[in-house]
């Protein structure tokens, strides 16, 4: 399991990036939610977890250097002022402190589980965008390798009791699969991005039955596709 977009943390260094604290604790910040699920998911798999430890607004591991939307100067309606008029070199500082370790530390992972392993990337979204309210609550998104997205979507209907749509709210053409081409497909193993409406992560109950449903959804495709290959 990977959560690129698990924490708020900004370093002292960066002065919250000139962002006041609601702004800091919102979904700008980081995906709420999406750790707490994707640490329960990762215990009842037995399956490591690799999770970014800073902001996305620092800069997004989920976005390949050089991604002009690796490093935001604007999220949703709010301007990003620390991350205006950045300098090359402060750029790559950004990416060596923040992207490289996190990169690293899934490439290691992923050798050491080998080809038979399957990675799956937990994200939430807001359920309200630009004024736009989204109906999806539970989002399957894949890339060029739509082994695993397949298999999830073929038994959603009855096994998942959220609503599901494919490559939304996002797809790959909005450049969110660099950790799916990066660590996945790049490594031959099958992949899929979950995206969690927020407002269903909101409390522990909650996230104890969508864990529940993921485990069992995710064991039973896993399981179909090894049998298959």
């Amino acid at each position: 399991f990977v959560c690129e977009h698990a924490s708020n943390r900004i370093p002292s260094e960066y002065r919250d990036l000139g962002l006041d604290e609601s702004v800091l604790h919102s979904h700008v910040a980081y995906d709420p939610g999406a750790l707490e699920l994707a640490t329960q998911l990762s215990s009842m798999l037995d399956a490591p977890l690799v999770f970014s430890t800073l902001s996305r607004l620092l800069y997004d591991c989920n976005r390949a250097p050089g991604a002009p939307d690796a490093i935001v100067e604007r999220s949703e309606k709010y301007d990003i002022a620390g991350n205006v008029g950045l300098t090359d070199a402060q750029r790559q500082h950004r990416i060596d402190t923040v992207y490289t370790p996190f990169s690293e530390m899934l490439d290691r992972v992923v050798a050491e589980k080998g080809q038979h392993a399957a990675l799956v990337t937990i994200h939430s979204f807001t359920p309200v965008y630009l004024d736009v309210e989204r109906s999806t609550e539970l989002g399957v998104i894949c890339d060029e390798d739509d082994r695993l997205a397949s298999a999830l979507l073929a038994s959603a209907p009855s096994m998942i009791s959220l609503k599901v749509d494919a490559n939304m709210p996002y797809g790959p053409e909005d450049g969110v699969t660099h950790t799916l081409q990066r660590h996945g497909i790049a490594s031959g193993i099958a992949n899929v991005m979950l995206e969690i409406r927020n407002d269903l992560l909101v409390n522990p109950v909650q996230r104890d039955v969508i864990a529940t449903e993921l485990s069992t959804w995710l064991s039973e495709a896993i399981s179909r596709l090894s049998r298959e290959s």
